[in-house]
C-alpha cells in the first residue's frame, strides 16, 4: 500500500465523518432536507443500478448457437488412423 492510498482513506474517513455531522445536526433540528437528501440520492442510484442494468440487457449481443447440428467429434482411433505413420 502506498501513503498516497493511506492519505486518500484518510480522507474519506474524514469526510463521512463530517457528512455524518452534518446529518446528525439537521436531524437535531427537525430539518425536512435532513432526512429528503440522503433518501433521495439512495433512491436516485437504485434507478441508475437499475436503468444500467436494463441497458445491459437490452443491448448485449448475443452469438446464435445452432444446436441442430453437432460439432464433429473425433475419437482416438479416427485420429490415430488419419495420421502416418
Amino acid at each position: 500500500m502506498t501513503d498516497s492510498s493511506r492519505t486518500q482513506g484518510g480522507l474519506i474517513c474524514v469526510g463521512v465523518v463530517v457528512a455524518g455531522a452534518f446529518f446528525l445536526l439537521g436531524l437535531l433540528q427537525r430539518s425536512y432536507w435532513a432526512l429528503a437528501i440522503p433518501v433521495a440520492a439512495l433512491v436516485l442510484f437504485a434507478l441508475g443500478l437499475t436503468f444500467w442494468v436494463g441497458y445491459t440487457i437490452a443491448t448485449i449481443q448475443v452469438d446464435t448457437f445452432d444446436a441442430s447440428e453437432p460439432a464433429p467429434v473425433e475419437t482416438d482411433a479416427q485420429a490415430s488412423s488419419d495420421r502416418p505413420a
